[in-house]
């Protein structure tokens, strides 16, 4: 006759309760003791009662027990980190490649290519993509003419002001070489004018002395000089 399982509860009795805690606390010590030394392993057991009391035990020392056992545990969370990472990455990977297969199966029919499976709705599609994408490339075009025509206008207009600026700086220079050149003119004239009227007055002023001095009084009949 096959016996059934007992089902495991909570005492109820807490006279009951605290000696089974008793023993059983006892008995799990000396099982640790007995796992330590039998098998030269590093056992730590920590036991808080209901009333919050501590037991412990350690095969040599509580403090580098718990030191270790936090350091493995620091350990496996990274490794587990590290492949769920692995796996996080590799899940991204295969998904990526099939994306990558569908685009690039989408390309080739978009450049009329493998066209052989396609069925009408699929190539109505197509080229109701490829219509889209040429009036987007053709309204981007003329959006880049007319950018350059604006660009050209500004550069006109910039020239046609340094033009007349340079006009201007010209016309400046040709009034002010005029200027220069009648000024220079009139006072050619006038030296000149004063030169010929300096001249006249010397000649004037010569032939005055030239006459003084050949005009003598005589008083009588004129004789000959030369006698």
């Amino acid at each position: 006759m096959v016996r059934g399982k007992t089902q495991m509860r909570r005492i109820e009795n807490s006279t009951s309760r605290q000696v089974t805690f008793s023993k059983r606390r006892n008995g799990l010590m000396k099982k640790a003791f007995e796992l330590s030394v039998l098998c030269d392993a590093e056992v730590a057991l920590i036991i808080f009662s209901p009333r919050g009391k501590l037991y412990e035990f350690a095969s040599s020392s509580m403090e580098e027990a718990i030191e270790r056992y936090r350091n493995h545990i620091k350990e496996v969370q990274t490794e587990n980190s590290t492949i769920f990472e692995f796996q996080h990455l590799k899940q991204e990977t295969a998904s990526m490649g099939k994306k990558i297969e569908v685009l690039e199966l989408a390309k080739r029919k978009l450049l009329g290519e493998g066209l052989g499976s396609s069925t009408i709705e699929e190539l109505q599609e197509i080229e109701h993509h490829l219509e889209r994408s040429i009036r987007i490339i053709r309204a981007r075009k003329m959006q880049i003419y007319n950018e350059q025509v604006e660009e050209l206008q500004a550069k006109e207009i910039l020239l046609a002001s340094q033009h007349a600026m340079l006009n201007g700086k010209v016309i400046r220079l040709y009034i002010f070489i005029n200027k220069t050149f009648e000024s220079l003119f009139q006072c050619h004239i006038q030296t000149k004018e004063k030169i010929e009227e300096r001249s006249a007055n010397l000649q004037i002023s010569a032939e005055g002395e030239s006459s003084d001095v050949e005009t003598e009084l005589f008083i009588g009949f004129r004789q000959d000089r030369s006698k």
